[in-house]
């Protein structure tokens, strides 16, 4: 049995959940989402929680059981708390300014780069050089931050880039001038 797979999923108040042909929809303070569930997989509410089971014991069965529960506690929590995600910016010159959908960013390039923001989720900036994502779905929150990042990842020498909020990244030594 999946560790993960077996635990209840806490309902908290306000959230509705509706199963209709393998489509889980959840409902809440921040929003709808929607999920299409593998047919390997039961979905049943009892008592406040949600309960995940697998109707067989196959290995793709056995592999989307805690997968799935993992997925639909994140829409459970997503649409009831919302995540976050921050970024920084470091950098001579580097700046962002949110603009309702879209972020301009400043990042050592010969031009300033606008980054569309996709639905759901919102950036404000902080102090021109903090970044803080919000929204409602995790993967999506997560896929943007990372195309962002990718606009100009840290560098390793200087530590110039866009990083994630508390992101360590390992700094090398620059050369060395030769002594004859």
């Amino acid at each position: 049995m999946s560790r993960v797979g077996k635990l209840p999923i806490k309902i908290p108040q306000g959230v509705d959940i509706s199963l209709d042909d393998q489509v889980l929809t959840v409902k809440g303070p921040k929003g709808t989402l929607a999920r299409q569930v593998p047919a390997t997989i039961d979905i049943q509410v009892e008592e406040g929680a949600i309960v995940v089971r697998r109707q067989d014991e196959t290995q793709k069965s056995r592999s989307l059981h805690g997968l799935v529960r993992a997925l639909v506690n994140n829409m459970v929590q997503g649409v009831s708390q919302g995540f976050t995600i921050g970024l920084e910016i470091q950098g001579t010159g580097y700046r962002a300014e949110a603009q309702s959908n879209l972020l301009n960013l400043s990042l050592g390039h010969s031009h300033p780069v606008q980054f569309i923001l996709p639905q759901g989720v919102t950036a404000t900036v902080e102090r021109q050089t903090t970044i803080k994502l919000e929204g409602n779905d995790k993967e999506v929150l997560g896929q943007t931050a990372a195309r962002i990042r990718a606009l100009r990842p840290a560098e390793p020498y200087k530590g110039k880039g866009v990083r994630y909020a508390g992101e360590q990244i390992h700094r090398k030594v620059g050369k060395t001038g030769s002594k004859k």
